[in-house]
């Protein structure tokens, strides 16, 4: 029988072997065989420990300073893994609260990596090797200016924690007295075009940003974005300008910008509407002005088709008011050839909503019927990725024999709804045409994580349940 004494003793037996593990480890290096004398993976319990743990490798001078009982007391006040945590450590670290450093850009490089480490929770290099470091530079004004150097390695923190990482350096320079960057036309053009080749020619983006939604995030982030050219490929164009010393591709910029900031705008915009007042990052409010005006050009239909679709609608005398949820042709612009569309943007006969969770499904998973998953020919299949119009940009599907499956036209003329896997497999020769694709399975986390308002589902039991429920209590008082 476990008891709460026995898993006490049992843990408490992983400590002291430990210890004895690194009593011995300490021993050997002191032969001085190694490059370092000392253990260099100190022992992390808690979140706060690993922070400080790898900024160690960073500096020294920052362990047994108070960093970790420090972070413990702001999450008492923000709660754990709140940003706000991340903006006060990185300014405090960076203000030389617990130790000095050589200079002023040190010391805020080190604090921003403190915060990004505990944002990814002290278990990815991204910190130290994906943040080269702060550069103070010149506006045109004569005052000074920040600009967050990064390189390739940020990819491991994610889009989110590289998003918020441009968030915490903004924080960081605001309350250390810099001014707000200052773009010109030549610059902008340049992230643009930049931008671009690094897809183009380099590594393929996971969201390519039009050259207005790149402009105008640009053109006001209050901090510069840049980094360590990766690429041996020049820009095809806006070379050789003052402030920005390489004309090689600078791959770390192309990600943060890329896949970061333009990706991951309403999750950062969320948080500034919740406290941005409160914490003096109210400037940040142009995100809202960004996410609008990427709304309106994802909703822009491509090809000659949705240009007369929208001259149709424009011409037509009778105006009605447009629905709040847009289709987004976004996700099958850069569909590479051969690959299959299944189904255009909010076209009926495609993937029909259905909320919920399955054993085999979660973030970024989501269901289809069995059966659909065999009249496509079996493309479809466990663990297939799929580009979706909404409400994240990708997925894994698993299958689901309780949701609704296809409805199919034969050969023959007949329409069968097709109920099992057997029925499936003993038609999908004789389909003709596939009327309906079935329901596909997301559950609400989904759109909650990627900040996407909940979208109308199609009719179904729970609902069907719902109203019966209602209706019988109305009835019966």
């Amino acid at each position: 029988m476990i008891t709460k004494d026995r898993i006490k003793s049992y843990f408490n037996e992983i400590d002291e072997k430990l210890e004895q593990t690194y009593k011995i480890a300490e021993l050997a290096k002191k032969v001085g065989i190694d490059p370092s004398d000392k253990v260099e993976m100190p022992v992390a319990r808690d979140i706060s420990e690993r922070v400080e743990g790898i900024l160690s490798a960073a500096t020294e001078n920052i362990v047994g300073k108070g960093l970790p009982q420090r972070i413990n007391e702001l999450e008492k006040i923000y709660g754990k893994l709140d940003w706000r945590v991340c903006l006060e450590i990185s300014l405090e670290v960076a203000q030389e609260k617990f130790c000095t450093f050589e200079n002023k850009a040190e010391a805020m490089s080190i604090g921003v990596k403190a915060g990004l480490t505990y944002l990814t929770l002290g278990i990815v290099s991204a910190p130290l090797e994906g943040f080269i470091g702060f550069e103070i530079k010149k506006r045109r004004d004569g005052d000074e200016y920040l600009a967050m150097a990064f390189a390739g390695p940020i990819r491991a923190a994610g889009g989110t924690a590289g998003a918020v990482f441009v968030l915490v350096g903004d924080y960081v320079r605001k309350k250390m007295g810099y001014k707000e960057y200052d773009p010109d036309e030549k610059e902008l053009n340049r992230f643009y075009a930049e931008l671009m080749d690094y897809n183009d020619r380099c590594v393929r983006l996971q969201y390519v940003p039009t050259e207005e939604e790149t402009k105008f995030l640009i053109s006001r982030l209050p901090i510069e974005i840049t980094g360590d050219p990766s690429e041996k490929i020049e820009v095809s164009n806006f070379k050789d300008l003052p402030r920005i010393p390489t004309n090689r591709i600078r791959g770390g910029m192309c990600l943060v910008v890329g896949e970061c900031l333009i990706q991951k705008a309403p999750k950062v915009n969320k948080r500034v509407e919740d406290w941005g007042v409160e914490m003096d990052m109210a400037h940040w409010t142009f995100l809202a002005e960004f996410l609008k005006l990427q709304k309106e050009i994802k909703a822009k239909q491509g090809g000659d088709s949705g240009a007369k679709k929208e001259e149709k609608k424009d011409e037509s005398k009778d105006k009605k008011e447009k629905p709040k949820i847009q289709p987004n042709f976004k996700f099958i612009q850069d569909i590479v050839a051969g690959r299959p569309v299944f189904t255009f943007p909010m076209e009926k006969g495609g993937f029909r909503l259905r909320y919920g969770r399955n054993r085999t499904s979660g973030f970024a998973s989501n269901s289809v019927s069995a059966q659909t998953m065999e009249i496509l020919q079996d493309f479809l299949a466990v663990g297939t990725q799929l580009k979706m119009e909404r409400p994240g940009k990708a997925t894994v599907l698993t299958p689901c024999d309780t949701i609704e499956p296809p409805i199919v036209k034969l050969k023959s003329g007949e329409i069968k709804r097709l109920e099992t896997i057997q029925m499936a497999r003993e038609y999908k020769d004789e389909v003709q045409e596939i009327i309906h694709l079935g329901d596909i399975l997301i559950g609400y986390g989904e759109f909650s994580e990627n900040n996407h308002p909940l979208v109308p589902n199609g009719y179904c039991e729970e609902e069907w349940a719902l109203e019966l429920v209602e209706k019988l209590n109305s009835e019966y008082k």
